[in-house]
């Protein structure tokens, strides 16, 4: 992942622009049959209503890092030079594990010798993934209620998920990439589930052609490698991924090489894919949509977003993490909607084993996600950002509002006491229909003053955060 974004933590936001949100969507039907490789072609590509409508995706870090599976669960200060020594990314494992003073190197020498290779990690987890069942990952994302998926097919260190034809110059044949084409089977599972299927690729760095390590901010740069060589090999890297899997994400990191060509890969994706988007990460001035990491919105945003995150502290497997690492269910979902009310995607981090194992708590907050969306998914699905994304109650409940179709949605996001709810500054004419997502009759309510007071039921459905629907027309 782009640690740079997360040690910043940073978004800029504006208020909401609806009309740049629905013109996006509106002129889908009007894009150029052709694209060209100009940032004025490229801007033409509208947004995806998929996308759009789908809310959440299912990120996956799978690789070489699986196999250690190990990062150091000490706080952070970004604020330090020497932050990387204590990265809690087990991503980068390769990277942090040549830091010298490093917990991870500490546990590298401590499991795998002083004088380990890295990349020997390459016979386990081609053992290991050989057992991986990619239908069991596809039932356990739709159940969650994702509508599409991103899988990391190369991260920094290197190694590819799919047996790449275009040949790695610094890594021996055996161990330049996956025996099992680990990408092919996905994208057919995930796609027989309905969902769509996206790609993530590490263009902007690789530790096989420029090793590092990056041991602190102003080693970013130089890491990146600008040869011919490279921008040959990820311009091919990419082509041979459009023609084999044809996603429905391009989801580039850290940039792009200079000796590269993005816009004329675009270009070829677009064509290719229509339908298609790309990210932000290309380095050029041309994107779909926006990728804070770790990092929501504080206003609805006109252009869209979607915020990456680990269901823990990192993207890949860290055997470290436990509960108290996990983001508790209820705050996952509350970051849902949250996101959602601002015009943004979820995109959901679960980090495997090296043989597929998803851990059980992360199972666990997928489980209680996709029985939230089972009941309240109108809420999200399809919606669109109201004309202010954050209301309160009464109690001081945090609220946050959606729309579709003729029906304004109030999400709950926090306990709800006592036999009412009292939403405020909300308006609504006499006669509005008022229901509860999950319960069956019409809810009673009343103005009070600037504020809506609605009755609840005794016994409430479901857990966590509770949706109002309300009838927009009502609505004052």
């Amino acid at each position: 992942m782009k640690l740079l974004n997360c040690c910043k933590r940073i978004c800029t936001a504006t208020t909401s622009a609806m009309l740049g949100v629905s013109l996006a969507v509106s002129t889908y039907a009007q894009a150029p049959k052709h694209y060209e490789a100009t940032i004025e072609s490229l801007n033409q590509h509208p947004l995806p209503q998929w996308f759009d409508d789908a809310k959440l995706g299912i990120f996956i870090h799978w690789g070489l890092y699986s196999v250690p599976g190990w990062a150091p669960l000490e706080k952070v200060d970004f604020t330090k030079p020497d932050f990387l020594k204590f990265n809690p990314y087990a991503e980068w494992y390769y990277n942090t594990v040549r830091i010298d003073g490093s917990p991870t190197q500490a546990y590298n020498r401590e499991h795998y010798g002083a004088d380990h290779d890295y990349y020997s990690f390459t016979e386990t987890f081609n053992s290991e993934s050989k057992r991986w069942n990619p239908d069991i990952w596809a039932k356990v994302f739709k159940d969650a209620g994702a509508k599409y998926v991103v899988l990391t097919t190369k991260h920094h260190e290197g190694f590819t998920l799919w047996p790449s034809s275009i040949p790695n110059p610094k890594l021996p044949a055996a161990r330049q990439h996956a025996s099992r084409d680990l990408v092919g089977d996905l994208t057919s599972s995930v796609r027989k589930q309905g969902l769509k299927m996206g790609l993530y690729y590490s263009g902007g760095l690789d530790w096989t052609f420029v090793p590092g390590p990056i041991a602190g901010p102003t080693d970013f740069e130089k890491a990146k490698p600008q040869s011919e060589a490279y921008g040959k090999y990820a311009d091919a890297h990419y082509r041979e991924l459009i023609e084999l899997y044809h996603p429905s994400v391009l989801w580039n990191d850290i940039d792009y090489p200079k000796s590269g060509h993005p816009m004329e890969l675009q270009a070829e994706y677009y064509n290719a894919v229509p339908d298609g988007i790309v990210d932000d990460r290309f380095g050029i001035k041309h994107s779909d949509y926006t990728t804070p990491e770790y990092s929501t919105l504080k206003d609805i945003n006109p252009k869209k977003w979607e915020e990456c995150r680990g269901l823990g502290q990192s993207f890949g497997y860290n055997r470290a993490e436990g509960e108290a690492q996990t983001i508790a269910s209820d705050k996952l979902i509350y970051l849902l909607v949250d996101i959602v009310s601002k015009n943004g995607n979820l995109l959901l981090d679960v980090g495997p084993e090296a043989d597929g194992t998803i851990p059980a708590v992360q199972l666990d907050r997928l489980k209680a996600l996709g029985a939230w969306l089972g009941q309240n998914g109108d809420a999200i699905y399809g919606t669109h950002p109201w004309t202010r994304a954050e209301g309160k109650t009464s109690d001081g409940v945090d609220v946050r509002f959606t729309q579709k179709s003729s029906t304004l949605y109030a999400t709950l996001m926090g306990e709800v006491k006592g036999p009412a709810v009292t939403v405020t500054s909300i308006k609504l004419k006499p006669g509005t229909k008022v229901r509860l997502l999950g319960y069956a009759k019409p809810l009673q309510w009343s103005q009070v003053g600037e504020d809506a007071k609605v009755m609840l039921p005794s016994s409430l459905p479901g857990k966590y955060a509770y949706v109002l629907g309300i009838e927009k027309a009502g609505v004052m």
